[in-house]
């Protein structure tokens, strides 16, 4: 986005990863994401590059974005809570050992607070009396919408040190930023207030996404309806109704990494019933996503064992091909362990990419990976949706149910579904909270 709007700024991309940097220069990009690809093309080649030179673009460029991964630990203290930093240390090593000249270096990635401290220290230490100032810029981006995000920002965060040094270098990319984005809408703060800012905005909106997934629950069991019970409460001025969407739960690389990291910090910290609170969002959206699929068995006769189940989305929500933390894998998993036949149809995610989600590398004859939807469905005793993929309203239900076994069930895990006209189809259809 920059390279498109400031055609005077050289941006270049670099990874390590050959294969990654090879399909960014490509006519078949590494993400899929709405609108993309008009932007690499437009600016590829002119102000806009991607290599895997790494130390040479580190050695040339004024300021260097720091966008790598920050997965959730997997091992030692803090396994499956706290985040893992080791590439961004490594990313922090590599700058001190190959810059020769000044450096603003932008946290992109989302991180603990604190972590600046951790990159302020280890250039220090490395450097050859190079002067480096270091900030805060996360990203509030959501997939498949990330273009106009970018385009129209709500607000950019920028955080940095009030010290003549910080406060300049805050200012060069706010001046970056500013050749596109209001003022008013560039937000700077002191660098812990911008690190956490990106951890709480995240744990709020899921935790709005589990506390009215908690209410869905109850709508099912009272006869209520949770789309009803959200608009009501969404009128609400105090409340709003952005994220009171019901659905089989969240997903995607976020939401859950960064609640488990805030509910680390504020243990490390001395506050465990506020790491306990936050966990617990965590805790409700992983039993929405089993509560879905113990539904389907539920309603199937409580059995679907070699009974076949279509899928429809693997994508953790629609317009993208991110599969990470994707509520379609839970509920995957759990009919193939009640040992049903499982068809999966996602529009723009690899089959390949499907099974290993769901499989790990374990191979298991009653999962299917279809071209199409109808293909998905055909011969199917229930069909559940659960990533909201536009093409999924638009199918020919009538279709569909001919070629489906009979009773034909449908689980719509996304609420985007007409249920009053599936049923007069012939149907028996349930939603979220319905």
């Amino acid at each position: 986005m920059i390279a498109l709007k400031a055609h005077d700024i050289e941006v270049h991309v670099v990874d390590m990863n050959a294969a990654r940097i090879a399909a960014w220069n490509s006519d078949q990009l590494p993400i899929y994401e709405p609108g993309l690809d008009e932007v690499v093309k437009e600016r590829r080649g002119k102000n806009l590059f991607f290599s895997t030179d790494v130390h040479a673009m580190i050695k040339a460029a004024d300021i260097i974005f720091v966008a790598v991964n920050t997965p959730t630990k997997t091992y030692g203290v803090g396994a499956g809570r706290a985040a893992d930093l080791r590439f961004i240390e490594s990313v922090a090593r590599t700058i001190a050992e190959v810059a020769t000249t000044p450096k603003i270096i932008v946290e992109k990635s989302t991180i603990p607070v604190k972590t600046a401290e951790t990159i302020k220290d280890i250039l220090a230490e490395n450097t050859r009396g190079v002067s480096f100032q270091v900030l805060s810029n996360p990203e509030f981006l959501a997939e498949g919408t990330a273009i106009v995000d970018l385009q129209n920002p709500d607000r950019v965060l920028v955080g940095g040190e009030r010290t003549p040094g910080g406060e300049k270098a805050i200012q060069t990319l706010v001046d970056v930023y500013a050749r596109w984005v209001p003022r008013e809408r560039i937000v700077t703060t002191n660098l812990w207030s911008s690190e956490l800012s990106k951890l709480v905005a995240n744990a709020f909106l899921a935790q709005r996404i589990s506390s009215i997934n908690s209410i869905s629950a109850l709508c099912e069991v009272t006869g209520a309806d949770v789309d009803e019970v959200a608009n009501a409460i969404g009128k609400d001025s105090r409340i709003g109704p952005k994220f009171l969407k019901a659905s089989v739960g969240f997903g995607g690389s976020c939401f859950q990494k960064d609640i488990l990291n805030l509910a680390y910090l504020c243990e490390h910290f001395g506050l465990p019933e506020v790491s306990a609170y936050w966990e617990s969002v965590v805790k409700i959206n992983d039993w929405q996503k089993h509560r879905f699929a113990s539904r389907i068995v539920r309603a199937l006769f409580n059995t679907v064992a070699d009974k076949k189940i279509a899928v429809l989305g693997f994508a953790f929500k629609k317009d993208t091909n991110d599969t990470r933390e994707s509520p379609a894998i839970a509920v995957c998993r759990d009919l193939l362990a009640e040992q049903a036949r499982v068809s999966v149809y996602d529009p723009k995610v690899p089959s390949e990419e499907v099974r290993q989600d769901i499989l790990a590398g374990v191979e298991n004859t009653r999962l299917e990976i279809m071209p199409s939807a109808y293909e998905a469905c055909a011969g199917a005793h229930a069909l559940a949706v659960v990533t909201e993929w536009d093409e999924f309203k638009q199918l020919d239900f009538q279709k569909i149910y001919d070629a489906m076994a009979k009773p034909a069930f449908v689980f719509d895990g996304r609420n985007i579904l007409n249920l009053t006209e599936l049923e007069k189809i012939g149907f028996r259809a349930h939603g979220i909270g319905k």
